[in-house]
């Protein structure tokens, strides 16, 4: 039988590849497909206002609100907003669902940004119709170690 031996070689390799691991980034395209996971289509521009710092120099809590244009009504309405970050261990940040009662679709966050990158916010309307904004956001120090 062969003895399993740990060594500092070991050691320092098992530690170094659980800190790459932990501090991995999402990428534009991983955001893009959480998105697309969460609603189908092609989403347009218009009707969603994303509104954030341009430069934050606290990544730990960024403010963040999103908007859209609806009229919020049975007839038409928001049904899901879905927020991501591009550079994030996680591309998605949050998710929220409407009904027409909600009288308006506007919510207000803080996210947490571990580097510069972009949010994308995506509106779901009731009849399947998607709409889109996004904004750059440059994180100077701090969030979750960028």
């Amino acid at each position: 039988m062969v003895a399993s031996r740990l060594t500092r070689r070991t050691a320092l390799g098992a530690l170094a590849g659980a800190l790459l691991a932990r501090n991995a980034f999402a990428t534009p395209d991983q955001a893009r497909d959480w998105i697309a996971a969460m609603a189908k289509g092609t989403p347009k521009d218009g009707k969603v206002s994303l509104k954030a710092p341009e430069i934050a120099e606290n990544g730990n809590a960024v403010p963040l609100t999103v908007s859209v244009e609806s009229e919020m009504s049975e007839k038409s309405y928001v049904k899901a907003l879905y927020v991501a970050a591009d550079g994030n261990p996680n591309p998605g940040v949050a998710v929220y669902e409407f009904t027409p009662l909600a009288g308006k679709a506007e919510v207000a966050l803080r996210v947490r940004l571990q580097q510069t990158q972009k949010l994308v916010a995506v509106a779901e309307m009731n009849d399947g119709t998607l709409y889109t904004a996004s904004r750059e956001v440059k994180v100077t120090i701090g969030g979750c170690g960028g």
